[in-house]
């Protein structure tokens, strides 16, 4: 019961403060959208290094983190020797990549189409460099269930950035892109610098045996770890490259990075759902009822997250206004996009049978064809579609992955996921949704009375035939007794 106690409380801990933390970063659209004119392309360059930067970042951290759990957790090996060989690993390979692009910046700056401003991926580079390097530091915290420190560190970088992006734009007038890559190289070399104390108290030893081991151990992580964020960044990564007018790339970039931003509202949700499903999910594991808790927390899952998309797009009058006035022309990729986070919420509630049976290699697959659905769909059509193509790409990616997952799962792990309820709210969501564009060039006012009324007879629907207000707790209680 302790045990159980204390994962809740670091699970909480750890939830919170990265969903505040997404929140807290989530505020930094407005103050970038409405500061750097849209012409300029400078949102647009800041999402497109940013992705350059998120796949790097995997490559460098080589599926350390996770191997750094399975190891150190084994009474073979002593928890400091560990971290002490993966550290080495992950500093070696950062190294190496610093040198490498401090000695070719200008080949690669005039390839990715930087060759103006070489400073930019200079800072980034350091950036990401050090990123890679607290990731084993802030893994190690983990271990040591150290979740108080852990979630300060991360809060106060947060907070930093935050501060310091209002400072510099709002209060000095600094609007290029160029202060956004400098408060980020700022805030992550201070973050860097209080990892030092607990630097010092590492007892440092390599162990080259260990090290053939963890490597064997990580590849496969490293492989899902490069599918996966390729299906997050491939389409930022991609557009600039094969998008026909090259002086108007990053001005039609930036107005999907920031669209997108609007429909990570259900990325925060997924990661909510995540952070208090996943320890549940492996605690359920050897209950013998656990296949009918994975189908109705399925069912559950998709219900909620139905109902977060008509929450968004019947509140996108005012929801638009989280953007600037000249990046809005790009809105109505938000419900595909949010369409796609939707699938892939339910290929990670899918990725469990793989997972119980530490078949984590059909992941990797399921993850490289998604993302070469997604990368295929982006290099044919952007030339043609622009930004449509990205949003549709992350459907097509997704939703390969989610149906393989769910095809080879029932066939090796069968759960009897209730499908024909599952597809008579997605079929009424998607009628609901349909109406809301009745209102569109309404009155403010008179679209969203009418779009709140779709949502709340979707609401009466749950209620009537999944939530009974009698089976819920406090609310049932006073329910039953005015009956």
């Amino acid at each position: 019961m302790a045990n159980l106690k204390s994962l809740a409380k670091d699970t909480a801990i750890y939830g919170l403060s990265s969903i505040v933390g997404r929140f807290l970063n989530y505020l930094l659209v407005p103050l970038y959208t409405h500061y750097m004119p849209k012409d300029s392309g400078d949102y647009g360059i800041s999402t497109n290094v940013y992705a350059y930067t998120a796949l790097i970042l995997v490559l460098l951290t080589f599926g350390m983190e996770t191997t750094l759990f399975r190891f150190a957790n084994d009474e073979k090996y002593k928890s400091d020797t560990v971290f002490s060989t993966a550290f080495a690993t992950v500093g070696s390979l950062t190294a190496v990549f610093l040198v490498l692009i401090f000695a070719f910046i200008s080949p690669i700056s005039s390839t990715l189409g930087y060759a103006a401003h070489p400073d930019y991926l200079l800072m980034m580079a350091v950036v990401v460099a050090l990123d890679a390097i607290q990731a084993l530091p802030f893994s190690y915290l983990r271990y040591q269930k150290r979740a108080i420190r852990f979630a300060s560190l991360k809060m106060l970088f947060i907070v930093l950035n935050i501060a310091l992006n209002v400072i510099y734009f709002v209060m000095l007038g600094k609007t290029s892109v160029f202060y956004v890559f400098f408060i980020n190289l700022l805030c992550t070399g201070l973050i860097t610098f209080f990892f030092l104390p607990d630097m010092f108290r590492i007892k440092w030893q390599f162990d080259g045996r260990l090290l053939r081991q963890m490597l064997g151990y990580s590849w496969p992580i490293l492989i899902l770890g490069i599918a996966g964020i390729l299906n997050q960044v491939a389409d930022k990564i991609i557009f600039p490259l094969v998008y026909p007018d090259e002086a108007d790339a990053n001005v039609q970039l930036g107005i999907y990075g920031s669209c997108v931003k609007i429909a990570m509202i259900m990325a925060m949700i997924t990661q909510a759902f995540r952070y208090a499903y996943e320890p549940i999910v492996f605690a359920k594991s050897k209950d013998a009822d656990k296949t009918q808790y994975y189908a109705s927390a399925m069912k559950y899952f998709i219900i909620f997250t139905l109902l977060a998309f008509l929450c968004v797009m019947g509140w996108m009058p005012v929801l638009q206004y989280i953007i600037g006035a000249d990046y809005r022309e790009g809105l109505g990729v938000v419900p595909i996009v949010m369409a796609a986070e939707i699938m892939m919420g339910v290929y990670f509630n899918l990725s469990f049978w793989y997972k119980l049976i530490d078949k984590t290699i059909y992941g990797a697959w399921f993850s490289l064809a998604g993302c070469a659905m997604l990368l295929a769909v982006n290099i044919l059509f952007i030339p043609q579609y622009g930004y449509w193509a990205c949003a549709w790409g992350g459907v097509a990616g997704y939703g390969t992955a989610m149906v393989l997952s769910y095809i080879v799962g029932q066939q090796k792990n069968p759960i009897p996921y209730p499908v024909k309820d599952i597809a008579l709210y997605v079929i009424l969501a998607g009628a609901l949704f349909c109406l809301m564009q009745l209102s569109e060039g309404w009155p403010m006012i008179a679209s969203l009375a009418l779009n709140t009324l779709l949502i709340l007879l979707f609401v009466a629907f749950i209620i009537k035939r999944d939530m009974p207000l009698a089976s819920l707790p406090i609310i049932g209680k006073k329910f039953k007794k005015t009956k």
